[in-house]
Formats: C-alpha cells, structure tokens, sequence
C-alpha cells in the first residue's frame, strides 16, 4: 500500500517515533509540513503532490487549518485523517461538535481516533471511525529501576479550559494529600521524573478517553491512579482496575485506594508491574504504527458525487 503522510512539523509532543512505526509497514512517504504549507494545502498539492501515486492520503495536521480549507480537502481522494484531539468534539471547549460538523462536510473520509467512545459516537453520526488508541514512545520511556522518591504526583498542564476538570481535581487533592504537581520538558527530564513517581495521578475528568500521559507513566513502572472514564474505554484498552491500574472516580475514592495501597506495597508493586507488562507489549508506538496501516487497508466508502459548484471549485483549486 502506497500512503502518502503529512505531519506537522511543529508540535508540541513529538511524535516522530510514531510516523517512523507507520512508514515501517507501508510504501510511505512521509513529509513534515510547516505552519505555512498547512495553511495552503491547495497549493502544496498543486505544487508538490500527485495523489494517483497513492493508495491512501493521511492527514495528522492541525485541525484548525483543516477546518479552513474544506473546499479543497473535500476533492482528495482516498483520505485518511488521524486525529487525537477529537474527543474535544464532546466535552465542553471550543471545539466543542466542530470535529462532527468537519467530518460530516467531507462524507468519502475516513478518520482514526484515539478513543474508543469517540469511534463509536462518530459511526453513529455517520463518520466511517476506527480507534487506534494513544501510546508511548518505547525508545525514549521506560523503567530506569531508580529510588521512587515522589509518593504521589502528575506532570503535565493544567493552564487550558480543555484541562480545566483536571485542574479542580488536583486542586482537591492537593487539600487531603502530599501531591507533585509540576511540569517538564519532553526527554530526558521528563524520563527521569516519571522514574521517581510511585503513583501517578492521571487526573483527566471528563474526556472520554485516556491521554498519551497514562500509557508513558505506566511504561516507566508508575501505579497509574487513572480517572474512570467509562463507556466501555477500559474494556476497550484492557484496562483492570486494581490489577494493572487502579481506576477512581472521585477524590475520596482515590484517597481510600492510595491508603490500600500504601498499607500494602506488594500490591502497588504488582499493579505497576502488570501495567507496564501490558503496555510494553500493546502500547508502544511500534505496535500502534502497525495497528494505523491496518486501520487504513479496508476499502474506502465511494466518496458521493461533488455538486457542479463543487467541481468547479475543486478543479480551480488544483489549477489555480
């Protein structure tokens, strides 16, 4: 299978490991575009693109430059879009029912999402929707066998509206518990303080679905402390409470399994090794590259006919 990748070339979680997994099971040819070449996707395909070369285009872009340009995506053949970010099209924020609206004005597409529910949700709107969950890069993270000198702490943001439940969580639990909140940079620093947790607190309230965090403090040898978010995304990831993480669903229940816990190390030290066990072998992006091409080989709905005003559009945009 021929796949032509378009990826970002500035992003905030680097994700190179990943498109090197996909390219690793396909013909691909895989370009980093700029800010720029996003924000005029008509005249990069005019100029640097010739899709009868593949048998599948792939989007993982910016999702406010897509939204910009549906015009011109609407006449790409054989498109594929990755996307991450969709469970936003269901929780309060600004993107809130943009991601159905997108994907309902481009009916031929088909859209891999990184959670289960969002899937099921989109296919019930009509949107051809597969899950390929989230993972971790597996050269980068993994267990240093060093002192766990952090009880209980979670690295990452908390400053956007998006994040704003996970922000009153740990803003509780701050009031009952010793908790690290703090923030690092991607590498070695963030390794290393991932290797010093014992428990993780993964604090993403209402999402929908379990963020790339989970799956990184679990390789790294964390007892993931992991909000439930239900509709079906444990079962869907394998996810067992106090077997390989120990799913809460409110402070006070997090607090009442942390004492467990803590009263019996052998436990947390079971959970942790099953955790990363499962995800070492599920979750990597080696694994996750394999699992997208395959995502991507079933036959393409027929993409509908373009009206006549959409011809014409779509063919001034590839000419002009």
């Amino acid at each position: 299978m021929n796949i032509l990748f378009l990826v970002q070339l500035e992003q905030r979680v680097i994700l190179d490991r990943l498109y090197h997994a996909v390219a690793a099971h396909c013909n691909c040819d895989l370009r980093w575009l700029s800010r720029e070449e996003q924000a005029d996707l008509r005249r990069y395909f005019r100029e640097q693109v010739d899709v009868t070369r593949y048998d599948r285009i792939v989007f993982f872009l910016r999702f406010k430059q897509e939204i910009r340009q549906v015009g011109f995506i609407r006449s790409i053949p054989n498109l594929v879009i990755l996307e991450h970010d969709a469970y936003q099209n269901y929780i309060p924020c600004k993107y809130t029912g943009k991601f159905s609206k997108h994907y309902r004005r481009l009916p031929g597409v088909r859209v891999i999402t990184s959670g289960a529910q969002v899937a099921h949700r989109l296919g019930e709107e009509g949107v051809d929707a597969c899950f390929v969950p989230k993972g971790y890069d597996q050269a980068l993270l993994h267990d240093l066998v060093l002192p766990r000198d952090i009880d209980l702490a979670f690295v990452g943001s908390t400053k956007s509206t998006t994040y704003s439940g996970r922000k009153a969580l740990l803003d509780e639990l701050q009031r009952l518990e010793k908790v690290t909140v703090t923030r690092t940079k991607s590498g070695e620093e963030y390794l290393n303080i991932l290797n010093r947790i014992r428990f993780f607190v993964s604090a993403d309230v209402g999402m929908g679905e379990y963020m790339i965090k989970n799956f990184e403090a679990m390789a790294c040898g964390c007892v993931l402390l992991a909000y439930n978010q239900g509709g079906g995304e444990e079962h869907a990831l394998g996810f067992v409470d106090m077997q390989n993480l120990v799913l809460y669903q409110s402070v006070a229940e997090l607090c009442g399994k942390l004492r467990l816990l803590r009263d019996d190390p052998q436990l947390a030290e079971r959970i942790a090794r099953a955790g990363q066990q499962m995800v070492v072998q599920r979750y990597s992006f080696a694994a996750l590259g394999e699992a997208i091409v395959e995502a991507m080989r079933s036959p393409m709905r027929e993409h509908p006919p373009l009206s006549m005003r959409e011809r014409l559009r779509a063919r001034w945009s590839w000419l002009s």
